[in-house]
């Protein structure tokens, strides 16, 4: 993890020369670069989909409150390691929202020493892959549920019809299936869809 998106959306984080410099001294860039780390700051939307095709990770140097908002929009962008930079400044504007339910994978501070940055962020790297992972076996799961629902409104269709128990209805389902070479939940969902149709 070399290089690190750095995401600035404080009301106070303005252009001007002055302010642009007290913000960098104080914001995640001087800590990240003096270890060795690239940074590319953004501010808005449009420069953070250009660059986040270039990082590794990204810092989010915003309230605690917004994360949720900006970690979804960053997800459809690119899935990459999301930490929170906690200054004084942002986790005292951050009190309200500390019962908030965010994601992130880390929290970097101002007062980190090298090896403590280094360890931040290989274990919020560890962190990110075991959320995906998770994140996806949740998809899978869902689906399948999914899936067991059209499964078994179908049996109880094909069962009502036929006089048949559920068991026989399963059967006759997963035959139908085979025939037409089609998922069997494909042909539970043709037949609920078909007797939904004859109801209206």
């Amino acid at each position: 993890m070399r290089s690190l998106l750095v995401i600035h959306l404080h009301s106070d984080y303005v252009s001007e020369q002055t302010h642009a410099v007290s913000s960098w001294q104080a914001g995640p860039e001087h800590l990240l670069e003096s270890n060795g780390y690239l940074t590319l700051p953004c501010r808005n939307e449009s420069e953070i989909k250009q660059l986040i095709l270039n990082a590794d990770a990204a810092v989010l140097n915003i309230p605690v409150g917004t994360i949720s908002i900006w970690s979804g929009r960053l997800e459809q962008a690119k899935a990459i390691p999301l930490l929170w930079w906690c200054s004084a400044e942002s986790a005292l504007s951050s009190t309200e929202a500390c019962e908030a339910d965010v994601t992130v994978d880390g929290i970097l501070t101002p007062s980190m020493a090298a090896h403590e940055l280094n360890w931040a962020l290989h274990f919020s790297a560890k962190r990110f892959f075991e959320r995906q992972h998770w994140q996806s076996e949740r998809k899978q799961l869902t689906a399948r549920l999914e899936e067991r629902k059209w499964i078994d409104m179908a049996k109880g269709i094909l069962g009502e019809v036929n006089g048949i128990p559920e068991a026989e209805a399963y059967d006759v389902l997963r035959k139908k299936a085979m025939n037409e070479r089609k998922r069997i939940v494909d042909v539970a969902i043709s037949i609920v869809k078909a007797q939904q149709m004859l109801k209206a």
